[in-house]
């Protein structure tokens, strides 16, 4: 079984209190085991994320931290031995998350909803209550790594080990402070390992199925929980090709993504992508697969990690969404929180308000909200 990341600080993990950030899932369950195993004090939470607002738009509360969910991760705490706690961050997760989203999309971008739940709620405002419960460490059961780099006097954030599960891409936000008081247990494991870990240890949930859509929208209609969350009912609009030639009728910009190829509803010789939405004429601009493509990619709101700046180009690796394979460009800083990739090769034109994050090999530079992307072809 692969240790524990390593760490800086002298003190024995005995003396050390750690809060597990516990789901319900066999990941956050394996987690806090095997901080128990390596002799932390550890402490179980569970986030309850959802109001009743969310039900009156349309979302489904059952479906992330629910009762049910509860219920496991209290079952695996009392089968540990160790205390567990639910604590309330609905108004937060509303606030930050929800309505984030839906603003997102109103504005004509695609919003990344776990990246804010991770970068407002489980590191920050668990960290915060972390900080109130003077314990040293929040675990989460995200597959990733942090080390300290002792030349760079700078924590580092790297991939994790098993990359169909790498979940780095999501994390990009987290700062040294949060990085210095925060452990992941899972990032030198595969997913199958966790399982056996947890079957090994009698868990009910070693087999639980994973959470594949946005947690308060499982149903994927996301158009209608907005409709319902912000009463603005989505205006039909014309799609047309790149030369202005209509071809069809959309059925409102915010039920679109750029990038996106399958559902827009036109029959052509060649497929057809989302190149554009035109927020102001209410056009949604398709091209063919070479015509939808991009090489630089404007990036605002970046977190810088391995470095606190940039102090010329750098060469890097790239994701703009999560599923993408990285892919080599020239990282450029042009101010304090502000960024351009101009990618080697052209890639899939992709959407503003998504993140595009940058790796040196296993190791993640930073990360940012792309803002635009461009193309000589748009």
């Amino acid at each position: 079984m692969a240790a524990l990341d390593p760490q800086p600080q002298a003190a024995p993990p005995a003396s050390e209190h750690v809060i597990a950030a516990m789901s319900g899932g066999v990941d956050s369950s394996v987690t806090a085991k095997l901080l128990q195993d390596a002799g932390y004090q550890v402490l179980g939470v569970t986030l309850k994320l959802f109001g009743d607002d969310v039900a009156a738009s349309g979302g489904d509360t059952q479906a992330c931290c629910s009762l049910d969910d509860v219920e496991d991760a209290r079952a695996v705490a009392r089968q540990l031995g160790m205390p567990h706690y639910v604590f309330n961050f609905a108004d937060d997760f509303g606030t930050f998350v929800i309505d984030r989203f839906c603003e997102s999309y109103l504005q004509g971008r695609t919003p990344n909803p776990c990246i804010d739940c991770n970068r407002y709620i489980k590191f920050a405002a668990l960290h915060r209550r972390r900080a109130e419960l003077d314990c040293d460490y929040l675990a989460t059961g995200h597959y990733a790594r942090r080390c300290w780099d002792e030349q760079r006097g700078r924590f580092l954030l790297k991939t994790g080990l098993d990359a169909d599960k790498d979940q780095s891409y999501v994390l990009y936000n987290l700062t040294q402070e949060q990085l210095a008081h925060t452990l992941f247990p899972l990032g030198e494991l595969t997913k199958a390992q966790v399982r056996d870990v947890a079957a090994a240890a009698g868990f009910a949930n070693a087999q639980k199925a994973e959470s594949q859509d946005i947690c308060f929208v499982p149903d994927g209609n996301y158009q209608r929980f907005i409709e319902a969350r912000t009463g603005r009912t989505l205006q039909p609009g014309p799609i047309v090709d790149l030369q202005g030639n209509v071809l069809g009728t959309h059925a409102g910009l915010d039920r679109y993504t750029v990038g996106q190829r399958k559902g827009i509803g036109i029959a052509a010789a060649q497929p057809l992508y989302v190149c554009r939405k035109d927020l102001e004429t209410n056009q949604l601009v398709v091209g063919t697969a070479e015509e939808a493509t991009c090489t630089r990619v404007l990036v605002e709101d970046v977190n810088w990690i391995s470095v606190a700046q940039l102090n010329a180009p750098l060469r890097v690796t790239a994701k703009t969404f999560y599923r993408q394979k990285a892919a080599p460009a020239l990282l450029t800083q042009t101010g304090p929180t502000n960024a351009t990739l101009l990618f080697d090769q052209p890639i899939r034109a992709c959407a503003p308000g998504q993140a595009a994050v940058f790796y040196q090999e296993d190791v993640v530079v930073g990360g940012g909200v792309i803002s635009s992307c461009d193309s000589p072809r748009l």
